[in-house]
């Protein structure tokens, strides 16, 4: 009996761990959007993706070797979905959004990625069998609209003139991207702890860029600068380890859909983290986003 109620304690502290990291978790992921817009001048696309995942995987597998070791069965075994896993959150989802912002504007970006909290909750019904209330569907949309308009800086005219160019194929692929790497990481099943999967999947990633790497690097003519190291090491630590490690925690603790919640709360965070960082001030379009977005998530997570 007590067995059974230290048990249920323990779950009741981690479903409010999860939900206190889910409005923590976009403030981390948010500073991506800031290393993508330095980034361009500094270091090119897959280089600061595969420099990211590489010391991703290099601290993981320091911290994983010894229990890595005494079971690389386990790994062997899942090599395929750690390539899977590796090619869509770590290379398509690192090195072609930063691709899509040679050429796309931040809110074609913003507009499109904004489908992919829908597309996980859909496709988390389909192969995972996740339900979400009446209620909470409803505030799913609510932040929807509540981040478009941000987006459109309270102008629904502006949306017809908004002009699609190449780059939103990167980032469109990107979103699918990210809908099917938030699902099959669930669903795919594994034996692994969650730093051996991340290290594993990092390694996938690294696989799959390095040939594009090699074209990139063959193609500079100077060597990396301090500030591109800079760029690395940050998107390394904040939205590459500490952030996917977070997502992973969330998806376990609350499901997919309401775990993919946090990409809405990015443009709140991301405006944040620009007026701190580079004094751009918050516009009144952001406050109204926010008392569209912030109500909806908690209505969409206090079932959870």
């Amino acid at each position: 009996m007590r067995s059974s109620v230290a048990a249920a304690d323990r779950v009741t502290a981690r479903r409010r761990v999860a939900l206190l990291l889910l409005w923590l978790l976009p403030a981390i992921w948010s500073s991506n959007y800031l290393i993508a817009r330095s980034a361009g001048p500094h270091v090119p696309p897959h280089v600061l993706a595969f420099g990211r995942w590489g010391i991703v995987f290099a601290l993981l597998l320091a911290f994983n070797a010894r229990s890595i070791a005494s079971h690389p069965q386990r790994l062997l075994a899942e090599w395929r979905q750690s390539l899977v896993l590796g090619a869509l959150g770590m290379w398509i989802c690192g090195a072609w959004v930063y691709l899509a912002g040679h050429t796309t504007s931040t809110t074609n970006l913003s507009l499109i990625y904004a489908a992919a909290p829908v597309g996980i909750a859909l496709a988390g019904q389909r192969l995972l069998g996740e339900r979400l209330g009446r209620a909470q569907a409803v505030a799913m949309l609510l932040s929807l609209a509540g981040v478009i308009f941000v987006v459109l800086h309270g102008d629904p005219g502006s949306l017809l003139s908004v002009r699609f160019v190449v780059g939103d194929l990167w980032i469109l692929a990107a979103t699918i991207s990210w809908i099917g790497y938030s699902v099959l990481q669930q669903y795919f099943r594994t034996r692994l702890s969650p730093t051996e999967r991340l290290c594993s999947m990092a390694a996938g990633g690294l696989v799959v860029m390095l040939p594009f790497v090699a074209w990139e690097l063959a193609a500079m003519t100077a060597p990396l600068d301090a500030k591109a190291w800079q760029l690395i090491v940050l998107a390394a630590l904040l939205p590459g380890l500490l952030s996917y490690l977070t997502y992973d925690f969330l998806q376990r603790e609350l499901g997919v859909a309401r775990a993919g919640l946090v990409i809405y709360l990015a443009p709140i965070y991301a405006a944040g983290l620009a007026w701190w960082l580079l004094g751009e001030v918050p516009q009144w379009y952001h406050a109204v986003g926010a008392m569209l977005i912030l109500p909806s998530i908690h209505i969409a997570t206090r079932r959870a």
